[in-house]
């Protein structure tokens, strides 16, 4: 009974141009916090990787894009989906194949103390394999002409396989504290349960950044919120802080400001499962080396939400479904963020908003984060 939202179309443009208010706003912030960091934290420097990794990945983008259009790399909408998502068919995607690597690259060099290298290395493999994973959804997706690519059991499969080397390479090294750090000095102690506990997170929380992907910057823009915060929370944790992994984050978080770029309202390309796998991934080793599950949840709840907002609409749709094979939906269409839309609220005012509640959860994580 809702008619969907048609998103008022603009022409492409300058990244400089009318619309780019709230990117630039949000990529200030990020950069105001890592400053602030860097003058007020023992140990914090935290502003040039985030440069450079923001000025390499800008430039990245904008050499790839048109060799993303030159291979016919065009996303394809899929029709079930909100109606004024049809002008973005034809968007170059994979772009998470043109900046991944830059993250990964320059943050795996952040230092040259031996064990911090060889977790940056671990944290790396992950992120890139996740990436390839995506990608092959993707390259799928792409000649097959569907929006689907991999069967859900297939990818599913190929994600357990990634991150059970990831956990077995972390396990024999020591990486991994069986007890949970939570706020206000409190602990949990899981024992052997941290390890089916960090597969968990690493299948719900790429899959969770790759629903968040639906928008226009959406995602990207979330993420360097969630790695920017990640960052600080590691800084302010004491004993002079993580600032390998710190760094690292940061890394990744001027990834995909670079990348926002390009990928703000109009898109001119699309990260794909190509990137929003891999950033979940990043993200989950980063929190499981360095007990940051926690603030990781805290910080991450837009994508917790988005993910949740697809488990309730299926659960409800199969529990009151009848003789029509129609059940009930709460809500208008999930991910949470098409349920707005259709509601009549412009994804330019939509994505905003999600950043917002972002920076507010990772306030709020920072404000939690456990003592050590």
């Amino acid at each position: 009974s809702h008619k969907p939202v048609t998103p008022t179309e603009m022409p492409d443009q300058p990244w400089w141009g009318k619309g780019s208010f709230s990117a630039t706003l949000l990529i200030l912030c990020v950069f105001a916090g890592s400053l602030a960091a860097d003058k007020w934290v023992s140990n914090s420097q935290l502003t040039l990787p985030l440069l450079l990794a923001t000025v390499v990945s800008m430039a990245v983008a904008g050499l790839g894009i048109p060799r993303l259009k030159a291979l016919k790399m065009g996303q394809v909408i899929r029709e079930e989906g909100p109606s004024g998502h049809q002008s973005k068919s034809g968007t170059p995607t994979m772009g998470g194949l043109l900046v991944v690597p830059v993250g990964v690259i320059l943050g795996s060099w952040i230092t040259r103390e031996p064990e911090a290298s060889q977790q940056l290395l671990a944290v790396s493999g992950v992120t890139l394999a996740y990436m390839l994973i995506g990608g092959f959804d993707d390259w799928r997706s792409l000649t097959r002409r569907t929006n689907t690519g991999l069967t859900p059991r297939g990818k599913l499969l190929l994600q357990t396989t990634a991150a059970f080397i990831f956990l077995a390479i972390a396990a024999w090294q020591g990486w991994i504290n069986s007890t949970v750090a939570l706020p206000f000095g409190q602990h949990l102690p899981l024992g052997l349960m941290i390890w089916p506990l960090g597969l968990f997170v690493f299948l719900a929380e790429s899959n969770a950044t790759n629903l968040t992907d639906g928008l226009d910057g959406l995602a990207s823009g979330c993420g360097a919120l969630v790695f920017t915060g990640l960052a600080l929370q590691l800084m302010l944790r004491g004993n002079h802080g993580d600032p390998a992994l710190a760094g690292f984050c940061m890394t990744m978080a001027g990834t995909w400001l670079g990348f926002l770029v390009f990928n703000r309202h109009p898109a001119r390309v699309f990260m794909g499962d190509t990137g929003s796998l891999a950033m979940g991934a990043a993200l989950t080793a980063v929190a499981l080396l360095s007990n940051s599950l926690w603030p990781l949840l805290v910080m991450g709840g837009v994508f917790l939400a988005e993910s949740l907002s697809v488990i309730i609409q299926v659960w409800v749709f199969k529990a009151t479904k009848g003789a029509d094979g129609e059940g009930r939906r709460v809500f208008r269409m999930a991910p949470l963020h098409h349920h707005f839309e259709l509601g009549g609220t412009n994804e330019r005012t939509l994505v905003p908003c999600f950043w917002l509640v972002t920076a507010a959860f990772v306030v709020l994580g920072l404000l939690l984060r456990p003592l050590g």
